[in-house]
């Protein structure tokens, strides 16, 4: 007689600073697919407890390999969303009234397990990004496109800066600069 245990993996968050009633939305989402959906799901999802139900569901994921499951047949059997110690802070209100503000956290406990009748439908992999380089030619076209300074004036930086700043002004003399000018206060 064949023993039919199905394998199963377990990982647990515990002390989650958000409330249990926001993490059950988006854990509610993720229970009974498989792995590779599960991740999907969790990495566009916009949410909060999103990020932190990925890290732990790729915990299990990590612990199911320790297990020498394959990762392939996986699916989230269970995930259980609890409530953990809530921190209470005083709020100061009209007439000398304290309200009472409750910080709520949350223990989830998330099983997985392996499912050798699931077909595995997506191979995630996670590529970064690579930077794009340009070719030799188009760096010496630029370099040669950039104007040459005269090498006999010198000049020091504040008398750039300076002149700078006035042809600035002299080109668009903004709305708190004309109001605002010296001209105009000893005009008045």
């Amino acid at each position: 007689m064949e023993n039919k245990t199905n394998q199963i993996a377990k990982a647990q968050i515990k002390y989650l600073r958000i409330s249990p009633r926001k993490v059950r939305l988006v854990s509610d989402m993720i229970k009974g697919l498989p792995v590779d959906e599960a991740q999907a799901q969790l990495l566009f999802n916009r949410r909060r407890p999103a990020k932190a139900l990925l890290k732990l569901l790729n915990s299990a994921i990590n612990n199911a390999k320790n297990k020498h499951l394959d990762t392939n047949f996986l699916m989230v059997k269970n995930i259980i969303v609890n409530n953990g110690p809530k921190l209470k802070r005083y709020l100061p209100r009209a007439r000398g009234v304290a309200n009472i503000v409750e910080k709520k956290m949350s223990h989830v406990y998330l099983v997985l397990e392996e499912n050798k009748n699931l077909t595995p439908k997506y191979n995630m992999q996670f590529l970064k990004k690579e930077k794009k380089h340009k070719p030799e030619h188009e760096k010496i076209e630029k370099k040669e496109l950039k104007p040459k300074k005269p090498t006999d004036i010198k000049v020091s930086p504040k008398e750039e800066i300076k002149e700078t700043a006035e042809k600035e002004l002299v080109k668009k003399p903004g709305f708190m600069r004309r109001i605002f000018s010296p001209k105009s206060r000893a005009s008045k």
